[in-house]
């Protein structure tokens, strides 16, 4: 299944996954806005019986408890009815409609965090979920990469080098969350770099 974050939520995008026999999983955010408050309005009030419930995921470490709860959805026909968004472009192919609750409580705060997407897939609540955190889990990449590591702020413009220091950058980043001494992936790159040992620790040479 194809994941892409809010800016690839365009009914041509859709159009091209469906045409190369594949499912896509959209997030509904900012360049759809009309569809997500609609998606918003339909799990708000929708009947026990339109919709599938996953129970609720529980997930701890680094200093944190996460909850996910998954909500779906296989009534769609009035999205895909001509009538709905006259004179814009539909999405003729959306079978399911996905609702994400996440709360991630930390020793001094919790924050709380609601997701909607569209889906070309029949309703799968266990395949959707998965498809869900996946993507959640390329996005924390990204994030690290650009936060932790400067990946965004690279000046490489010729040969290989863009190519081969983000190689580098994933390796690094994938050696760091591999190592579970206690600290961020931040508090782990630097202490590595101060620490032979530790750096050693983390290149799993000791």
């Amino acid at each position: 299944m194809v994941t892409i974050d809010a800016m690839g939520c365009q009914v041509a995008i859709a159009d091209k996954i469906v045409a190369h026999e594949a499912d896509y999983l959209l997030a509904l955010k900012g360049n759809q806005p009309t569809l997500e408050t609609d998606v918003k309005d339909y799990f708000r009030t929708a009947p026990d019986d339109e919709v599938v419930a996953k129970p609720p995921v529980v997930e701890k470490g680094h200093g944190r408890i996460e909850t996910r709860a998954y909500t779906a959805s296989s009534n769609v026909d009035w999205i895909t009815s001509e009538r709905s968004y006259p004179g814009q472009p539909r999405f003729n192919n959306i079978k399911t409609i996905l609702k994400v609750y996440s709360r991630v409580e930390y020793p001094d705060r919790c924050s709380f965090e609601t997701r909607y997407y569209i889906s070309s897939a029949k309703l799968d609540i266990e395949r959707l979920a998965k498809a869900a955190r996946g993507h959640w889990g390329v996005e924390s990449m990204h994030w690290h990469l650009d936060c932790e590591f400067g990946d965004d702020l690279s000046r490489y413009r010729t040969g290989h080098g863009a190519k081969n220091m983000a190689v580098v950058r994933r390796f690094a980043l994938g050696l760091i969350r591999a190592n579970k001494d206690r600290g961020s992936v931040k508090t782990r790159r630097k202490k590595a770099s101060w620490d032979p040992q530790f750096l050693l620790k983390v290149l799993q040479l000791k």
